[in-house]
């Protein structure tokens, strides 16, 4: 187990599964024996405004918000919240976008949230057990054979690909 605190942001617009994916995140950390804090912004997000969610996990962790030019992870699920995030991410943080799915996948747009999560996971020191039990208490029964069976092929894929840091 990491001994700093690791600071992720989940951006997006409302309906994408911004506050599903921070979910997911927050509860593997959380399974992980993590220490997890979260805020989340929602803006106009039910007219498809912006949303945020920010998660902080380590061994202790006393405040759920990501200060500016702290974000060592920013998860932006459409390429049009990169700007207007991207203050958040720190120096040779990582940026993670749907650019960053591993090709030749075929994969429901609909499950990004899901999908980006695995992206994410490649980085971080996190069991796949643990974020397997996360999907599955952030989603409706029905969903979870296609959602963990994407979350798997997409987390096997990207382990050969993962994303850059700002910068490289």
């Amino acid at each position: 187990m990491s001994e700093k605190v690791t600071n992720v942001v989940v951006a997006g617009l409302g309906g994408q599964g911004v506050l599903t994916a921070s979910d997911i995140i927050s509860r593997a950390a959380f399974n992980a024996g993590y220490d997890v804090k979260k805020s989340e912004v929602h803006g106009m997000s039910q007219r498809g405004g912006s949303v945020a969610s920010d998660i902080r996990f380590g061994p202790r962790v006393l405040s759920p918000m990501v200060p500016d030019n702290q974000a060592d992870y920013l998860v932006v699920m459409t390429a049009d919240e990169v700007e207007t995030n991207r203050r958040v991410l720190r120096p040779g943080g990582v940026l993670i976008t749907p650019d960053d799915v591993p090709e030749g996948l075929e994969v429901n747009p609909r499950s990004m949230n899901v999908i980006l999560s695995a992206v994410l996971s490649t980085t971080l020191n996190i069991d796949e057990k643990h974020w397997i039990e996360a999907i599955k208490a952030s989603l409706k029964p029905a969903l979870h054979e296609a959602n963990v069976a994407t979350f798997v092929a997409v987390r096997k894929a990207g382990t050969d690909a993962e994303p850059k840091s700002e910068g490289e």
